[in-house]
């Protein structure tokens, strides 16, 4: 539940807030699992509808359980509304942005037709299943790939330049040097070919024939093959750095100077110091005591 969001008041408001927008009971757990039930049915549906044979002979059933679907949706989205006090808020966020974007592919159908197949979109609505599972720890896991994702672009953006140029330079050649007829018929057409190359797909719609743009090709693909593993290093080196700055903590050791200790250290792994400088140890006046020497008469 977004820590924003508030029942508009008592009565009728808060029992449909917590059944809605809470999961500890077992009537809002019930709620959720028909509601990611009834997504997951209703973009099985559009899916089905997709196939022609099956169009044809279930169609108008598909095109009324999509309607009511749609009805159900959006009689839950006026009640999630209704039952908040500031909604804005909720619309605003990620799932309020889903639940609108989920229904309103199938009411825009009465305007302009041919938006039936957006409804996939309600699939994202399923991300409920984490709060009902309590699965809310691996949102954290989640946020952690997309901080470094965010970390590493600027070489990733350079790495994908790098092999842009080098595509387009290698496409250019092949222009150059094969015939129209084997399909390298300009330029733009040639860097779709070096592309496909490169990534070692191989549609087999452009090929080349002459030895030489042969040779060149084998370059491409072997070429392909030993840097398709360097964008993957890139982000895996910057995922492990962000679990070893979220563990470990940059203070070095008062005693010794190391500065690799877990966050929850107390104690220096190599000296044995107390790490914590604004607070004293507090087994130090232990064992200053139980070095004092004793007073007692022999």
């Amino acid at each position: 539940m977004h820590p924003t969001l508030k029942p508009a008041g008592e009565g009728l408001r808060t029992r449909l807030f917590q059944v809605i927008f809470e999961s500890d009971t077992p009537l809002a757990k019930g709620f959720d699992i028909a509601l990611i039930v009834a997504i997951l049915t209703s973009v099985l549906i559009v899916m089905l509808d997709s196939v022609e044979h099956l169009n044809a002979a279930h169609g108008e059933l598909f095109y009324w359980m999509e309607w009511g679907f749609t009805l159900a949706f959006t009689v839950e989205l006026l009640l999630r509304i209704y039952c908040l006090e500031r909604p804005h808020h909720y619309l605003k966020s990620f799932y309020g942005v889903v639940d609108l974007l989920a229904i309103l592919p199938t009411w825009l159908l009465l305007v302009v037709p041919g938006t039936q197949s957006l409804v996939m979109i309600r699939l994202l609505r399923a991300l409920r299943i984490f709060r009902v599972l309590r699965l809310m720890q691996f949102v954290g896991e989640g946020r952690l790939l997309v901080e470094s994702l965010k970390n590493s672009w600027h070489q990733i953006m350079l790495f994908l330049f790098a092999v842009l140029m080098m595509v387009t330079l290698f496409s250019a050649l092949m222009y150059t040097i094969e015939s129209r007829e084997a399909g390298f018929t300009s330029i733009p057409m040639s860097i779709y070919w070096g592309i496909v190359t490169l990534t070692t797909v191989g549609y087999g719609d452009i090929v080349p024939v002459t030895p030489l743009g042969q040779a060149i090709s084998t370059m491409v693909m072997l070429l392909g093959y030993s840097i398709i593993a360097v964008p993957t290093g890139v982000f895996s080196a910057e995922v492990i750095r962000s679990i070893r700055a979220d563990r470990y903590s940059d203070e070095a050791c008062p005693g010794c100077g190391h500065d690799r200790h877990e966050k929850r250290a107390r104690y220096c792994l190599r000296c044995g110091t107390w790490l914590d400088e604004e607070t004293p140890d507090p087994n130090a006046e232990q064992n200053h005591d139980d070095d004092a020497p004793s007073t007692d008469p022999a």
